[in-house]
């Protein structure tokens, strides 16, 4: 799996309005209906789920990075928005520390593609605990800056 083929590049925000942690999934879930990846008569649904997840459990990983997900039985592809807070976002973080980039990702919910979940998880978490890619991800000023290192990031991907 590669970001090309989960990043929504219309769902890239590379400045976050939000400061707080639900108004920032609320552009990151409007970012996705703005796409065309989610139906705007789901966009509530969505919201609602994404912050019953965050209930559970802070996605706020520390370093500066969160990624709230969830699965769906109506999601039917991997999709991730992306946004960036040059001021951070209270996200209720592990490390007590604003978040600088979110990864908002919807998954399927199906059993076939549980481990489509996994796989992205795994290549977000692979890139985010790179110093140096967090490190560019939150210099990055537009959404070709965005592009050029996910790009950069999936050529870096051994092949299997």
């Amino acid at each position: 799996m590669l970001f090309k083929e989960i990043v929504v590049e219309e769902a890239v925000i590379p400045v976050l309005a939000a400061t707080k942690r639900d108004d920032a999934i609320a552009e990151l879930v409007d970012a996705l209906v703005a796409a065309g990846t989610i139906a705007p008569s789901d966009r509530d649904e969505y919201y609602k789920k994404v912050l019953a997840r965050e209930r559970k459990g802070s996605t706020g990983f520390g370093h500066g990075v969160a990624v709230p997900h969830v699965k769906s039985p109506d999601i039917h592809a991997v999709a991730v928005a992306i946004g960036i807070s040059p001021g951070g976002v209270e996200f209720n973080a592990l490390d007590r520390k604003p978040v600088h980039s979110i990864f908002l990702l919807m998954s399927p919910e199906s059993d076939p593609d549980v481990h489509l979940h996994l796989e992205a998880m795994e290549l977000i978490f692979g890139h985010l605990r790179n110093e140096r890619f967090r490190n560019f991800l939150r210099q990055a000023n537009s959404v070709e800056d965005v592009r050029t290192l996910l790009e950069e990031a999936d050529a870096s991907r051994p092949t299997t």
